[in-house]
């Protein structure tokens, strides 16, 4: 005769296994909480983003989504957790708000996207030297002759230098170099609303041969592109860029950061992190790309170059993460969380 106890058994294990018949393994299975990308607003990061978002999805299972924005309100989505990953943290720039940041444990650096890059407000196209070539500092400005080849009827007379964009922590860091060079009686500084305006008033420029100033970085589409060349500036010191900013900026060191949450919630992720190694050499070959296939989309140069450089990114990740994001290549999937452009 069975016992009370050995029934109560029997009739747990007969519900579980109804259970998990009616349930099947699809359901057995944790649903990932979304892994949320700052879409900060220029092209490598948004590149990086795609790429990125590709692994997450397509190799460990994870939604993703994107939040696009500027640099420093994207900073403090991060803190707060509003996203998750930041491809890009630009350092120096940014280096006070991300000081409290992490100071505060909201976030964490957890590897190098790509690496270190040279930036600076005072550049011009090559073809200008060249028909100009004692103008080649940031003191040259001063001279009417030169200062004159900038000038436009909105600027009254001023060079016309196209500084950051707005919201950018480089448009106040430029503003204040250029205070501190006494230029603010020659220059009048233009910010664009967003990178792409910035990069066409260059690529316009070029194309038509006029003279052109203003702010890039080595990582720039136009950077990688074209031929320009930057003004003399003095060199940077520590007590020179802490007081005036009266010298060129510091090569900028670019990091990958998460919030605090993640190296708990997706480890595999924040592995795949800190494997990342897409340097600025290898971004070269991504704005060689773009400037043969002007009409292609971020979405499509990320398909592109993880379709072509599969012994690079196969090294970030693990062999069963590698064997489901072929396949997806192969099939022509598309991350959920990338945008429709």
């Amino acid at each position: 005769m069975l016992t009370m106890a050995r029934l109560s058994i029997l009739a747990l294990t007969l519900l579980a296994v109804v259970f998990a018949t009616a349930c099947g393994p699809d359901d057995m299975v944790e649903e990932k909480a979304p892994i949320v990308f700052s879409d900060l607003n220029w092209t490598s990061a948004q590149f990086q983003n795609r790429v990125a978002q590709y692994i997450v999805e397509k190799g460990y299972g994870y939604p993703t989504d994107l939040v696009f924005g500027a640099t420093l309100p994207l900073l403090q989505g991060l803190r707060r957790g509003d996203t998750q990953v930041t491809m890009e943290i630009w350092l120096p720039n940014q280096e006070d708000a991300w000081v409290d940041a992490l100071a505060a444990g909201d976030v964490e650096l957890v590897g190098e996207s790509l690496g270190r890059d040279w930036q600076s407000a005072f550049v011009i196209p090559a073809y200008l030297q060249e028909q100009y070539p004692e103008l080649d500092s940031v003191e040259d400005l001063k001279d009417e002759k030169y200062k004159a080849l900038f000038a436009t009827t909105e600027t009254r007379g001023k060079a016309r230098l196209v500084s950051c964009v707005i919201g950018w922590v480089c448009e106040e860091i430029n503003a204040q170099q250029i205070e501190a060079y006494g230029l603010s009686d020659h220059i009048h500084i233009i910010n664009p609303g967003d990178g792409a305006a910035a990069n066409a008033d260059l690529y316009g420029a070029y194309e038509r041969r006029e003279p052109w100033l203003g702010y890039q970085w080595g990582t720039n589409d136009p950077a990688a592109e074209l031929d320009l060349v930057r003004l003399e500036e003095p060199e940077y010191t520590d007590e020179c860029w802490e007081t005036t900013k009266a010298c060129a900026y510091r090569y900028a060191t670019i990091s990958i950061a998460v919030h605090r949450d993640i190296p708990d919630r997706a480890p595999e992720v924040v592995e795949m992190l800190r494997a990342w190694n897409l340097d600025l050499e290898r971004y070269k070959e991504v704005g060689k790309w773009r400037l043969e296939n002007r009409d292609a989309s971020i979405n499509e140069t990320a398909l592109w170059w993880l379709k072509s450089h599969v012994s690079v990114w196969t090294a970030w990740v693990t062999p069963e993460a590698a064997e489901a994001i072929k396949s997806a290549l192969d099939a022509n999937e598309i991350p959920d969380g990338w945008t429709n452009e």
